[in-house]
């Protein structure tokens, strides 16, 4: 394991010292928590992004969903919602 050293403004030190008493845990393992969160959130805003990115840039192409099978799934995604 690795250090990291973070300076913190008065206000967000406060607030995760008082965290971490009132959880009755060390304000380390808190910020190494929210900081792996966050971390996995971007990743998966990442790949969405880039899914969004290439369906638009594939939009129409033979790499495009089959008009077929898109009507098909959205009809099992409406008879799945109304089950």
């Amino acid at each position: 394991m690795r250090t990291f050293h973070v300076p913190l403004p008065d206000n967000l030190h406060d607030g995760l010292r008082r965290e971490a008493a009132a959880d009755d845990r060390p304000a380390t393992e808190i910020v190494r928590e929210a900081l792996a969160a966050w971390l996995v959130e971007r990743e998966r805003l990442r790949l969405a992004e880039a899914i969004e990115r290439y369906a638009a840039a594939e939009a129409g192409s033979a790499y495009d969903v089959d008009p077929d099978l898109e009507a098909a799934s959205v009809e099992h995604l409406f008879a799945a919602d109304s089950q």
